[in-house]
């Protein structure tokens, strides 16, 4: 069997874990806090009490039987020598399941509590137990919790949470998260209008096609660049030559939030100007736990997401997924679309997974962060690649905390360390780290093991700067960079120019899909996890971008140096990757 890992971990899920053989308790005493704020999260205002009758899902994720068995059999079917035979559902399932005492426990104790049997469901890939419609009443008195409603004062969103909440003291160690209680996570999209001063530059280049070793020279001169179109996009990442033969079995999906929408009639404005053998693309919208679709209202973000897909990936299917938060409005934005993916068959998962939308990591818990995170990772042992934008406010951009100490503030989802955190650059020839490109290190997710060569090489270079500001031994991102400057788009028939990360996600996206369509085509397994390859045999299809910085905080950020740095990292070339075995 070639999942040896995975043989050792399935046979953990019938030996009894020393701690949790002994008899179980019926009685269970004082409640405990599991999680809670000294005050309401930045940005974030109470409104009151819920409006009567608001009901809310509760997802009570319980801690796997071995802790390292998602991450330990990620690493190995992703690592580039591993033959990458990606999980499938079922065994995804019996790889994070819950030692069976733990699921008697916290049943006993719902049932205890009154919830009845049938409004429980086991969900997200088989560690999550889901309350379904449990009324403010009734989740205050199971979690001690003090529901209230909270309006964002920036983009003026509305949630449902408590600022802490408790559980028996002999539920803690079988229970990593409740969800949704002390999570202020709210995915505003990052893109921005109008571009910063010293936009994209043009230059002499010349390059040869992998392919055919036919000598290319583009852009003669810095005049020929003053936006950053698909061509100049398809050109600088080498996959203008290349045809998708596998679309009948590979897809690219986009995730929208906060009834962000894009119009058919714009994609088509947008690929008549810039890219005219693409006229006809298209696109299919699915509507994930009451998201909702009105072509009618596009909006800058969804627009900016689909069109530069799209330009990359043509004719492979793209589906946009409008994310809702159920019936009642009050489900986790993350949780809802994860949980969506996790409860399809893999073969209708896309291969590739774009998302612009990210948090400031410290908005929610580390155990509610590390949660999500392991969902991700579930897509990536089903062999998806996941790719999410790192924010356009550099290394933060207000870092002074409560005590009037300043900390850089590292983006979620792209701080996960099973997600490729996508940066931006500028500018050619050189290209430069962009200023506003997020990056740094997590607060929450240590050092994974791709990144054990290239961060403390960094970190030694960058010696006491910023001593004290950032996490030196956390997750660093991002793991690569795109243009991020200068993208033209349609909105409601209006072109527009606009910036930011939100664009490099989907151009790198539609990349990974087009290498997808490669292996697909080959009959040879698609990429997956991205990370070990790029940090290990793919590092010969990426050109290092070694000047720029990204300053926030009152601080000048990072800087840009050769190797791996926290501004920009590196840009993938697509044509490199045919001139290896990537699995």
């Amino acid at each position: 069997m070639r999942y040896r890992c995975i043989t050792v971990l399935y046979a953990l899920a019938v030996v009894p874990l020393g701690s949790l053989a002994k008899p179980l308790s019926p009685r269970w005493g004082p409640m405990y806090t599991k999680h809670s704020w000294n005050a309401v999260p930045e940005n974030w205002q109470s409104q009151g009490h819920p409006p009567p009758g608001t009901t809310i899902n509760l997802y009570i994720a319980l801690k796997s039987h071995h802790e390292d068995a998602l991450s330990d059999t990620l690493y190995e079917v992703s690592e580039p020598t591993h033959p990458r035979h990606h999980l499938t559902t079922e065994q995804v399932a019996k790889l994070i399941a819950p030692h069976p005492q733990t699921l008697e426990l916290v049943n006993s104790w719902l049932m205890h509590q009154g919830i009845p049997s049938s409004s429980i469901s086991m969900t997200h890939g088989g560690n999550t137990l889901t309350l379904k419609d449990v009324s403010i009443t009734q989740a205050n008195a199971l979690l001690n919790a003090s529901y209230r409603l909270y309006k964002h004062v920036e983009h003026g969103g509305t949630i449902v949470r408590t600022v802490g909440y408790a559980l028996p003291a002999g539920l803690h160690r079988h229970v990593l998260t409740v969800a949704p209680t002390t999570s202020f996570f709210s995915p505003p999209p990052r893109t921005q209008r109008h571009p910063p001063p010293n936009g994209p530059d043009g230059g002499a280049v010349g390059l040869v096609r992998a392919a055919s070793g036919e000598p290319v020279t583009m852009l003669s001169s810095r005049e020929e660049i003053d936006t950053i179109n698909p061509s100049f996009l398809r050109w600088l990442h080498g996959t203008s030559t290349y045809i998708p033969a596998s679309t009948d079995r590979n897809s690219l999906g986009i995730v929208g939030f906060l009834e962000d929408y894009p119009s058919p009639a714009d994609l088509e404005a947008f690929m008549r100007k810039y890219r005219s053998d693409a006229e006809d693309a298209t696109f299919t919208v699915t509507q994930v736990n009451n998201g909702g679709y009105d072509p009618e209202k596009p909006a800058i973000e969804a627009s900016l997401d689909l069109q530069y897909a799209e330009a990359m990936a043509y004719p492979t299917p793209h589906i946009f997924y409008s994310t809702g938060r159920g019936a009642s409005n009050t489900d986790d934005w993350y949780i809802s679309f994860l949980g969506y993916f996790l409860r399809e068959p893999r073969e209708n998962i896309p291969k590739t997974i774009s998302t612009s939308y990210c948090s400031e990591e410290k908005t929610a818990s580390l155990e509610y962060s590390v949660y999500v995170c392991n969902l991700f990772g579930q897509l990536g042992l089903l062999g998806v690649s996941v790719l999410y934008a790192t924010c356009d406010d550099g290394v933060g951009k207000d870092c002074t905390l409560s005590d009037g100490t300043i900390r850089f503030k590292p983006p979620f989802p792209a701080t996960c360390p099973f997600v490729t955190a996508v940066g931006g650059t500028m500018d050619y020839n050189p290209e430069v780290g962009a200023s506003f490109s997020g990056g740094g290190f997590s607060d929450y997710f240590k050092l994974p093991r791709y990144q054990r060569r290239v961060v403390p090489a960094f970190l030694q270079n960058l010696g006491n700067k910023h001593q004290g500001l950032y996490n030196a031994s956390g997750r660093g991102l991002p793991d690569i960079s795109a243009q991020s400057v200068g993208f033209p788009i349609f909105v409601n028939g209006e072109e527009k120019e606009v910036h930011g990360t939100s664009g490099a996600t989907p151009v790198v996206a539609g990349i990974i899909a087009l290498i997808n369509d490669y292996q697909i085509s080959r009959n040879r397994p698609v990429l997956g996890f991205l990370n070990p390859l790029l940090y290990g045999r793919a590092a010969v299809a990426l050109t290092d971008i070694t000047s720029g910085t990204n300053p926030g905080c009152n601080t000048d950020g990072f800087s840009a140096v050769p190797g791996w740095d926290p501004v920009s990292s590196t840009r993938l070339f697509f044509f490199f990757f045919f001139t290896f075995d990537v699995g």
